[in-house]
């Protein structure tokens, strides 16, 4: 059995869940999520717990046990907390900016690169060089903060890029100024 799997998921007080065959909807107060799960997964509400078993030990269902157990304690987490993932931008002039409901960052390019809230998602931006994305479903807060990452990825010479706050930047040494041809 997978060890993740088998573990029930707690339903926290202020949080409804509805399972209608292998669609789950979770209910809390920061919002709504709605997913479909595999059909060989059998999700069952008792109590104030989810639990989720599988029909047999194939390897497609041992791997899709503990993935589906893990989506489910991400969605009630999301509704109560929430996620949030930070991102710092270093370099000389390279900063951001908010404009309604965009982020405007200059990032040593001709142009200024701009980058659209979507759905579900805030883009905070607290100071020059620090971005906060955050939202309620994991999945999406991940995925945006890797397209804005993307937009200017951290170099390994001087370091210059947005990278995630506490991402470790390996570096490596520039060119030495040894002897040319004679």
């Amino acid at each position: 059995m997978s060890r993740i799997g088998r573990k029930p998921v707690a339903v926290p007080a202020g949080v409804t869940v509805t399972v209608d065959n292998n669609v789950v909807t979770v209910k809390g107060p920061k919002g709504t999520l709605t997913r479909t799960f595999h059909p060989h997964m059998h999700i069952e509400l008792e109590g104030a717990e989810l639990v989720v078993t599988r029909p047999d030990d194939e390897k497609e269902n041992r791997s899709l046990h503990g993935l589906s157990r893990t989506l489910l304690a991400n969605m009630i987490a999301g509704v109560t907390d929430g996620y949030k993932k930070e991102l710092e931008v270093n370099g000389v002039g390279y900063r951001a900016a908010k404009q309604g409901q965009d982020l405007v960052m200059n990032l040593g390019f001709s142009h200024q690169v701009v980058v659209s809230e979507v759905e579900g998602i805030t883009i905070e931006v607290p100071a020059p060089n620090k971005i906060v994305v955050s939202g309620i479903d994991k999945e999406k807060v991940g995925q945006f903060a890797a397209e804005i990452r993307e937009k200017r990825p951290p170099e390994p010479y001087k370091g210059k890029g947005i990278r995630y706050v506490n991402e470790y930047v390996r570096r490596k040494e520039g060119k030495t100024g040894g002897k040319g041809k004679k």
